[in-house]
């Protein structure tokens, strides 16, 4: 039996009912405000760790959450980022990495996809990442420089999301923001890049204290 029948009727006997009027409404437009890109991974679950709901993310998964610069491929990416940007008008883009990214440990050790020609033309545009982390985190090992190039990672993706025009538009006019995550799965953990710092700190941070306090 398809593993996913009786997920499915679930949503249908105890989903859909209670949501019947938004999902009506999301079937003729979506209005969402945030661009969320992030690694294929199956343990990363976007709507999951932000706990929205559907028609509030724009979602483009990818391998190693990896945004060719402008130019150099005109594929899904790049069409995700325009649409989103130009059409649905979206004011954030989120670019989040995770702990353990198989796509990192290839990135890190690519002698070991020979025959992924894919996945090894796919590297290309991580490799500012890696000369970074190779350069400045060579004292780390393991676990440790596999969470540095990650993070690496997602800062360079950030810089290549800056060469897209429609992006470098939006954000002279003030009018979009992007932000750099590093979502550690096991300890259930976001933590965003300062720019200001130049490090990653936790995404609580960047919360007002009165926000979620009653009044």
């Amino acid at each position: 039996m398809n593993p996913f029948i009786s997920g499915y009727q679930k949503f249908r006997r105890e989903v859909y009912p209670k949501n019947e009027a938004r999902y009506k409404a999301l079937a003729r437009t979506q209005a969402p405000k945030t661009l969320f890109i992030t690694c294929a991974d199956s343990r990363v679950m976007p709507s999951t760790i932000t706990q929205t709901e559907p028609g509030e993310l724009f979602q483009c998964r990818v391998v190693g959450n990896v945004i060719p610069a402008h130019g150099n491929a005109a594929g899904g990416v790049t069409s995700a980022i325009e649409y989103a940007v130009m059409v649905l008008n979206v004011e954030h883009i989120i670019v989040c990495g995770h702990s353990d990214c198989g796509a990192m440990r290839a990135f890190a050790h690519p002698e070991k996809l020979a025959g992924l020609k894919a996945v090894q033309s796919w590297i290309e545009h991580a490799e500012s990442a890696i000369a970074l982390a190779k350069e400045q985190h060579s004292h780390l090992e393991g676990d440790d420089f596999l969470q540095a190039l990650t993070k690496e990672n997602v800062i360079s993706q950030i810089q290549h999301l800056k060469t897209h025009p429609c992006v470098a538009t939006r954000l002279r006019k003030g009018t979009l923001e992007l932000h750099g995550w590093y979502y550690d799965i096991g300890e259930g953990t976001i933590e965003q890049f300062n720019e200001v710092l130049g490090s990653f700190i936790p995404l609580d941070a960047f919360v007002p204290e009165e926000v979620g306090q009653e009044v």
